[in-house]
């Protein structure tokens, strides 16, 4: 974490972090594709990254759900 970060925030920023690198890793194929460059090795990063990105999501569906139960 973060200095000051708490562990909620610290699950959204993942959640944008990898938000982010899937746009990217899409981008890249579709640019790789239209060179018609081999896109087999970025399509299975890309596959990598969206399950990182189903797993904080995950994540952060249930610290939000912690967060909203009362203490």
């Amino acid at each position: 974490m973060e200095a000051g970060e708490t562990e909620l925030e610290m699950v959204r920023r993942h959640v944008r972090q990898g938000a982010e690198h899937v746009a990217k890793q899409r981008a890249l194929v579709i640019r790789l594709r239209a060179s018609g460059l081999p896109v087999e090795e970025a399509e299975a990063l890309l596959g990598t990254f969206e399950d990182f990105q189903r797993q904080h999501e995950a994540h952060l569906a249930k610290a939000e759900g912690k967060a909203g139960q009362p203490g």
